[in-house]
């Protein structure tokens, strides 16, 4: 087990502009190593923009001309795995000796994923795509399966997580729980006062650290053209952040971090997790699988399957 410190960074991003996104992000993850973290979470579509308050010309039976601009937009500025942003981002964490996750929005063909990835100094070292967008976010993300339920090893402990409301989702988190999540990252563009016990929740239901990053966001930071759907004047807020850290048994140990750019950090001890499961392990000693069971799915969901007996000349 390790000592070590954890960081959950809360700022403005350039949405729709993935060079200047990741060029902020490689800036941020300079900022969070000379803290001393060795693992930092970045919010949800850091890369590529949350684009909170668009509907994208789209009601039901109607798409506008003007939605599609916006979307092509949204498609510009999102990010090829691999890619050269990619390879930007794991030079930062070689550099810095630190490990990253990183929320992006990922162009595959013709769809469009929220996207964490999982980068390290030796490299990445996997991504998870959101498996249910929620709300109107359907319109624009397409649907990750079970091959993306990453859980990866890292000197510090098993890193993983979940995206903004797959939280609620209770077969998934009891899917990474068997995966024997300790670091749990929690990239979300939820800002509302509700995140905080859901995010307390899942440290103590999953014995495990939780590190959950939010965006926080002026409608000045957003291009003059963005057709917002929300009220705002430039200097107010359309993301408010509340970053927070917590610790196994459910206790703060960093934040909430409100309506300001900024760092949070905690020292930990994955030790801790150890005296928590003392009385609770959720896929463990306080499980009943003479009761309950789970199937999970993890095979690639491919659209087009080619099976050919024939011999290539």
């Amino acid at each position: 087990m390790a000592k070590l410190k954890v960081a959950a960074v809360q700022a403005a991003t350039d949405p729709f502009d993935a060079a200047a996104a990741t060029a902020r992000t490689v800036a941020l993850i300079a900022d969070a190593a000379a803290t001393g973290a060795k693992v930092a979470v970045f919010p949800e579509a850091f890369i590529g923009g949350y684009p909170k308050g668009l509907d994208f010309g789209c009601c039901i039976g109607r798409r506008t001309p003007e939605g599609r601009a916006d979307f092509v937009r949204y498609v510009k500025g999102a990010i090829s795995i691999p890619g050269p942003e990619v390879d930007n981002l794991v030079a930062a964490c070689a550099k810095h000796d630190i490990t990253a996750v990183v929320g992006v929005i990922e162009r595959d063909g013709g769809t469009l994923y929220c996207t964490a990835l999982y980068l390290s100094p030796a490299g990445l070292l996997g991504t998870h795509r959101k498996v249910m967008p929620t709300g109107s976010e359907r319109l624009v993300w397409g649907f990750g399966d079970g091959s993306s339920l990453t859980v990866v090893d890292t000197p510090y402990g098993r890193l993983g997580g979940a995206i903004c409301w797959e939280h609620y989702m209770p077969l998934m988190r009891a899917a990474y729980y068997a995966k024997g999540v300790q670091l749990w990252a929690a990239p979300t563009a939820d800002d509302r006062e509700t995140w905080i016990p859901t995010m307390r929740h899942v440290a103590m239901e999953g014995r495990c650290f939780v590190i959950s990053a939010c965006q926080v966001m002026r409608r000045s930071d957003f291009p003059a053209d963005y057709a917002t759907r929300i009220e705002a004047g430039p200097d107010e807020w359309m993301m408010h952040g509340r970053s927070v850290i917590v610790g196994p048994l459910g206790e703060v140990l960093a934040g909430p971090l409100l309506d300001e750019e900024g760092i949070l950090t905690a020292d930990i001890d994955t030790d801790d997790i150890l005296g928590a499961t003392l009385d609770f392990d959720p896929v463990g000693h306080y499980a009943r699988p003479d009761l309950f069971s789970l199937h999970v799915e993890e095979r690639v969901q491919a659209p087009v399957a080619v099976v050919s007996d024939s011999k290539k000349v």
